[in-house]
């Protein structure tokens, strides 16, 4: 079956003479043991309307005491951090206090009490030491973001080559030694994520709005592509090198992102731009892509722009990665009402179908798929336990188990993490770091707290309280 076939099916089709809906079935499997590797039988599989739910009441309680038993585990300033956080999540006035307040306070208690939360560190040793704890919880890679961006134009930025520099740095003094002290010792070198190298537009040209804006007649256009080249290029070359050193390795060792921007960047800019890069460094010849695109599920047109992308690749002759998130713009999108899903279970739905069309080609097609990399970028945990769960039916050995990872921001989410890692087998987690500059960084927290409110409170809140302050007892 076609990729363009499976995407078919989520188009608003008239099911009675559509053959392209009735022909793309998406099997998932039932199993769901910490320990299967073994291919499911035909008879455990069930159609996607039939998914299992990993939601009932012992399993809920089961959850939750292994998750207590994470909490206790943590040093206590952590806790103390934790707490604090709780009690600005609260309710939607007590966040709002916050995010109001925020700006005004000194960045070093900021940085003791919240910035080591959410933040991998202002130098590569800190972030080095970051994924030193990470690996220690389960999850063995990063996605590096250097938190300099500025998606309105307002902020001018003086000194890219800097920016440029940095990144190819951080890929070589922190993604790198993360990597190879893992392939070093793993008994299986394909249950090592790759390292993430997260490159934003917006940061690596002078005018990104304008530029992004009109990519396609902007002088400045060049600029940009040539700035993710330069990073991109080094992804390339040390993949090609450390595949020859690891010639079993089905995954690759480190994969430059390109993230979202807002809509009319996205639509216009960023979409040609993760194109241009896909063509040159996930060609097929390639045995391992070393770059991926990000397509945020809230829009309502992100299928149609995936499948106008699977159409491209196949007649240009490269593999497509993908890293999808639902959104990220949600409160600052201009026109969010004419351009994303009316409500968030349409959202839902969109992002799970697309999900599994994506990992079901895959699980079929192994390394023909035109789908050769994904990242389940989500805090949802019905997602990414669908994800899980149709990995778990695959063979050890199977292409996609390490070529589907699942991501979250750093300090964030850690009850899905430490549910994929602890009960349900996976070695393919990673956690989105920002790190760098001061200032940077503390824009980055507000941000997060503007943006991600709705996740902050249900993720922590009055919850989160009560856990912490049960650890610290």
């Amino acid at each position: 079956m076609n990729s363009t076939a499976l995407f078919a099916r989520l188009k608003p089709l008239n099911r009675s003479n559509n053959p392209l809906y009735t022909v793309a079935r998406h099997y998932v499997s039932r199993t769901n043991t910490k320990n299967n590797t073994s291919s499911t039988a035909p008879n455990n599989l069930l159609y996607l309307d039939q998914m299992y739910n990993n939601n009932n009441p012992q399993q809920q309680q089961q959850q939750k005491k292994d998750y207590d038993v994470y909490f206790k585990s943590l040093p206590k300033k952590q806790l103390v951090s934790l707490l604090l956080i709780g009690l600005c999540s609260l309710n939607k006035f007590t966040l709002a206090t916050a995010i109001k307040m925020f700006p005004f306070i000194p960045y070093q208690i900021v940085k003791s009490l919240v910035s080591s939360l959410y933040c991998g560190g202002e130098t590569m040793d800190e972030v080095l030491q970051c994924g030193k704890l990470l690996q220690n919880r389960g999850i063995s890679n990063m996605m590096l973001s250097l938190t300099i961006e500025n998606s309105d134009g307002v902020k001018q930025i003086d000194n890219i080559d800097e920016i440029v520099a940095l990144t190819i740095e951080s890929l070589h003094n922190v993604l790198k030694p993360n990597l190879l002290s893992q392939l070093q010792h793993s008994p299986d070198i394909n249950d090592i994520a790759p390292g993430y190298i997260a490159l934003k537009p917006s940061a690596l040209v002078k005018n990104p709005h304008k530029v992004l804006a009109n990519f396609n007649t902007h002088p400045d256009a060049h600029v940009l592509v040539e700035n993710c080249n330069r990073i991109t290029s080094e992804v390339f070359q040390l993949n090609q090198q450390l595949a020859a050193m690891y010639p079993h390795r089905k995954v690759p060792f480190f994969i430059a992102t390109i993230d979202a921007e807002k809509f009319e960047l996205q639509h216009n800019g960023v979409y040609a731009l993760q194109r241009q890069l896909m063509h040159k460094f996930n060609k097929l010849e390639y045995p391992l892509p070393s770059v991926i695109g990000t397509w945020q599920l809230y829009l309502a047109d992100s299928m149609k722009h995936i499948q106008h992308d699977i159409h491209l690749a196949k007649q240009n002759g490269y593999s497509l990665g993908l890293k999808i998130v639902r959104g990220a713009y949600i409160h600052s999108e201009p026109n969010r009402d004419s351009i994303i899903f009316k409500s968030k279970a349409a959202t839902d739905r969109n992002y799970n179908e697309i999900m599994l069309n994506i990992i079901n080609d895959m699980a079929r097609n192994g390394s023909k798929s035109v789908f050769s990399h994904l990242m389940v970028a989500s805090h949802n945990m019905d997602s990414q336990l669908k994800a899980a769960t149709i990995l778990n039916s695959l063979p050890s050995d199977h292409y996609a188990r390490g070529n589907v990872t699942m991501g979250q921001l750093l300090g964030m989410a850690d009850n899905v993490a430490f549910e994929l890692v602890e009960n349900n087998n996976m070695k393919n987690v990673v956690k989105y770091v920002p790190w760098g500059p001061t200032k940077e960084t503390r824009d980055y927290l507000l941000r997060r707290l503007q943006e991600n409110g709705d996740a902050v409170r249900s993720d922590n809140g009055w919850g989160l309280v009560k856990r912490v302050c049960s650890a610290l007892i």
